[in-house]
């Protein structure tokens, strides 16, 4: 339990990033499940523009403390491959 002001005053705070870095993270996941479903549905025009919408999407998170650079960079570079490899 915290104790001084400094520590309840960052409890607080916590709970606060808690929340926001979790709407983040579910808003990201939302775009490459997007992704995704195009993949598995074979179309590869709506791949292409649900990876296009995505990749900025996942670039924010990265800045904003989400996500750390090198897991968006592979999961961009394994679902462009996968996108590549529809034709």
């Amino acid at each position: 339990m915290a104790n001084t002001p400094q520590s309840k005053k960052r409890a607080r705070q916590n709970t606060s990033r808690l929340a926001v870095n979790k709407a983040r993270r579910s808003r990201i996941r939302t775009y490459l499940r997007k992704v995704e479903e195009a993949i598995a549905s074979g179309d590869k025009d709506a791949a292409m523009a649900a990876l296009r919408a995505a990749q900025p999407e996942l670039m924010r998170g990265v800045s904003k403390g989400v996500f750390h650079k090198n897991t968006a960079s592979r999961k961009m570079s394994r679902l462009s491959s996968r996108v590549k490899a529809l034709g």
